[in-house]
């Protein structure tokens, strides 16, 4: 009898402990690895103006945070793109009911390594060089060298992105996929670094990521479409064609801290970090 109460009572001790561990003055933000960047310098300047309040934001990819919301293991999932009907469906089921909310906008940059002489390319030849229809630099003016294509992994927002937007030009019915020989990297930073070290590789990201490092190419939508650059102005008038919203997504209408924290994402504060960090503020 002792030793079924001592169960018991550790039981009860290991419950006591877990429910404590959920702090109701800590958040969990987690996911697209674009926007980790712009979520931590959030979490600083929000903690810097609510001292009791505690925010952990992390990577790992759209697809990551997503998951991690549906499980219930985040708060908040940061995400390059829209959530999909599937996910949708598999929250349900485990009563979590996702919340869009539009935070930013992301011009998705094209990069090659400085010494490369490409400067600009359109839609359809950045289709073919990820696709692998077009392998050397050479076939698009380029110097003789085989294209090292650098991707971001399946689990990324971003690769979503630039598959359904580049790769397969927004057609549903398309089954364009990277080359088998696409490198497919864990991370922006991962990327950035690639194309830093290597005068063959081509890669992308969203365009908060670009340094002094890498050259950014100017896109045109076709041969007679002007070519832009990835910066704020032209993600804003339009005019860059790979651009898109950045989201985060609560479970349900965001309230308590969850609410404070999204509430200060959206104020012209928080919108003022999101154009600091070189992306662009929804709200101006």
């Amino acid at each position: 009898m002792l030793r079924k109460w001592l169960f018991v009572l550790i039981a009860v001790m290991f419950a006591t402990s877990a429910f404590a561990g959920k702090d109701k003055n800590s958040i969990q933000v987690k996911g697209s690895d674009t926007m980790v960047n712009l979520g931590q310098a959030w979490a600083e300047k929000y903690m810097e103006k609510n001292a009791g309040d505690f925010v952990a934001v992390t990577g790992g990819g759209s697809g990551t945070g997503l998951s991690s919301l549906i499980s219930g293991s985040c708060d908040i999932a940061m995400s390059s793109r829209n959530i999909k009907e599937k996910e949708i469906a598999i929250a349900k089921q485990k009563g979590i009911n996702p919340n869009e909310i539009k935070v930013a906008l992301d011009g998705l940059a094209v990069v090659v390594n400085p010494g490369n002489p490409i400067g600009k390319l359109t839609l359809s030849q950045l289709a073919d060089i990820f696709t692998g229809r077009v392998t050397n630099w050479k076939e698009i003016g380029g110097k003789d060298e085989k294209i090292v294509i650098l991707s971001r992994e399946v689990n990324s927002g971003t690769h979503v992105y630039f598959k359904e937007h580049v790769l397969r030009k927004n057609d549903p019915n398309s089954k364009e996929e990277f080359s088998p020989r696409a490198l497919m990297l864990s991370s922006s930073q991962a990327i950035a670094d690639e194309v830093a070290g290597n005068p063959a590789a081509v890669g992308y990201y969203g365009m908060g990521y670009i340094s002094k490092k890498q050259k950014p190419v100017a896109i045109a939508k076709d041969e007679k479409s002007e070519y832009e650059a990835p910066t704020i102005e032209n993600v804003i008038n339009g005019k860059y064609p790979i651009s898109r919203p950045l989201f985060i997504y609560t479970n349900g209408a965001p309230v308590g801290l969850v609410k404070k924290f999204v509430d200060f994402t959206l104020s012209k504060e928080g919108q003022d970090i999101v154009l600091a960090t070189d992306f662009v503020p929804v709200n101006r």
